[in-house]
């Protein structure tokens, strides 16, 4: 089916591509969009093709019924692994060498291939965490 980039399709592209390392609900990104007249349907129905297309990712937050989803387009995202604070829902890129230690060894021990654009750890980030540390 051919899909045509719409203006509502660009401007939530480029929403989404300045929020890549968030997790956000189509309810936050609606309201975003409201002031360049794009609705609430529209980002609904483009966030729906976009995840049939691989750009965005539906991502499950512990403790919460609403589906949220993270851009999964941007170069950044495609050979890394995310981390996700479950607290704030902002997803860091785990670029590391130990990352790559991980994956190959999950791979050699337990003869497992990890599929790093679908691979989100949960926890707490730093921001997050330390509020919650008792001095």
């Amino acid at each position: 089916m051919i899909r045509y980039t719409t203006k509502q399709r660009r401007e939530l592209l480029h929403y989404l591509a300045l929020h890549a390392d968030e997790t956000l609900n189509a309810r936050q990104i609606a309201q975003a969009l409201a002031q360049k007249q794009i609705s609430k349907s529209a980002v609904y129905r483009n966030l729906c093709a976009l995840e049939q297309d691989g750009a965005v990712r539906r991502v499950a937050v512990a403790g919460q019924r609403e589906v949220y989803y993270r851009y999964a387009d941007a170069d950044e995202c495609r050979a890394c692994l995310h981390l996700s604070c479950k607290q704030c829902g902002k997803t860091f890129h785990m670029h590391t060498a130990q990352a790559d230690a991980l994956i190959d060894r999950i791979a050699s021990e337990e003869h497992f291939a990890v599929d790093r654009t679908e691979t989100v750890l949960y926890g707490l980030c730093d921001q997050c965490r330390k509020p919650n540390e008792k001095a």
